[in-house]
């Protein structure tokens, strides 16, 4: 006798509002697009949209991984973002443009990258 396993429906959601952080570093740049509630929709990296190595960290990179991100949310039916800016990477600037260049509206762009007030010592200089 098989045992049937239930299966239950996949609820699509519908979200209006959200945020976009766009985590920058040197290696890479991450989009992650939450509802109010800090669920995540949808994220997109530049290792996600297949590039490796050096070419991850590019702001061309970064910029085709916030349209894929957004293209994911809008789906969802998300219209209106607030955005978050995080790190000293290169990719962040061009994925603010990419968001800008889309049909959703932004109702604001905060820069929240951790500037430390003398806490830890630095690491040593690098010598190129």
């Amino acid at each position: 006798m098989a045992v049937r396993k239930k299966t239950t429906k996949k609820v699509k959601r519908s979200v209006n509002e959200g945020v976009v952080y766009i985590s920058s570093t040197f290696n890479n740049t991450i989009i992650t697009i939450t509802d109010l509630d800090g669920n995540v929709i949808a994220w997109a990296t530049g290792g996600s949209v297949g590039y490796k190595g050096s070419r991850k960290s590019t702001p061309y990179a970064a910029s085709i991984a916030a349209e894929n991100a957004i293209r994911k949310a809008v789906d969802m039916g998300l219209t209106t973002v607030e955005v978050h800016g995080i790190g000293p990477g290169p990719g962040r600037e061009s994925a603010v443009r990419q968001i800008q260049a889309s049909r959703l509206k932004i109702k604001g762009i905060r820069d929240r990258t951790k500037i430390p007030h003398n806490g830890c010592r630095q690491r040593k200089r690098r010598r190129v």
